[in-house]
């Protein structure tokens, strides 16, 4: 599996928030580079005048994420079709571990769909992991020094597990990729297997439709071309990217990220 090279999600809501939020990620050991994207900190430099609203994006991936002075209550987030908002409180620090699309349930066994749209307690999910997380965090270290920790337990989860992606799930992961998700399902994904065992695939690595994860990819090329608000309204993007009309366009853009596009990318 080699996706990496081809698919960066994009976290754009945690991009130069003010001077009292910081977010980093750092990319994991060089031989789990194509199942974690990154490794995530968030976190307040001080104690804030009033409750943070964290927003994600859709981005296709699955996370695993904790604050770090309470490890116990750790949690995973599956595939989501829409933006997520979590209110935190005004001193927080998280940590979080990004898959990904068809990375975690290659390493766990763990049907994808079973998290779509929703978060759970990592416990009931994977409770080994869960396990090492509650044991070795519980105090304020560097996110280098937690990245050797985590690359540590999941290099040991790797070379127990193995990686053996059907190779026709990959190659219809690659074509969806390579055409920026603006692709007809329907006839442009001949890999040899029926559309029920394309489904079967989707749902259980990815955690959705192909026709979903497609749209979430169109969504993160948007996001990754960085247009201005001037290009949106002058170079018509909407028809670029496969959507008939502008209304189509916006709506579906909310549904991923919360906000209009104008409003998304007006800085």
């Amino acid at each position: 599996m080699n996706l990496r090279e081809l698919y960066i999600p994009v976290q754009p809501t945690v991009k130069p928030l003010d001077s009292q939020v910081l977010y980093r990620e750092l990319p994991p050991h060089s031989a789990l580079l194509n199942t974690i994207y990154c490794y995530w900190q968030l976190k307040s430099r001080k104690p804030l005048s009033e409750p943070f609203m964290y927003r994600v994006v859709s981005d296709g991936c699955i996370d695993i994420f904790f604050e770090l002075d309470q490890p116990q209550h750790n949690f995973i987030m599956g595939f989501s079709e829409k933006y997520t908002e979590f209110p935190l409180s005004n001193s927080f620090h998280y940590i979080g571990i990004r898959f990904l699309p068809a990375a975690f349930p290659l390493l766990s066994g763990i049907d994808a769909s079973e998290l779509t749209n929703r978060y759970e307690h990592l416990k009931d999910v994977l409770p080994s992991t869960s396990h090492f997380i509650t044991d070795h965090f519980g105090f304020d270290i560097s996110l280098e020094e937690t990245r050797n920790k985590l690359d540590e337990h999941f290099l040991g989860f790797w070379s127990k597990t193995g990686l053996r992606m059907d190779k026709r799930l990959y190659h219809a992961l690659k074509i969806i990729v390579e055409n920026s998700g603006t692709i007809n399902i329907e006839t442009g994904l001949d890999i040899g297997i029926s559309p029920r065992q394309l489904r079967r695939l989707f749902k259980f690595y990815v955690g959705d439709t192909a026709k979903t994860f497609s749209k979430v990819v169109r969504f993160q090329h948007i996001l990754r071309a960085k247009p201005s608000v001037q290009s949106l309204r002058e170079n018509k993007l909407f028809y670029d990217i496969g959507y008939y009309d502008q209304s189509h366009f916006i709506k579906d853009f909310k549904n991923f990220y919360g906000t209009t596009p104008n409003q998304a990318f007006k800085d």
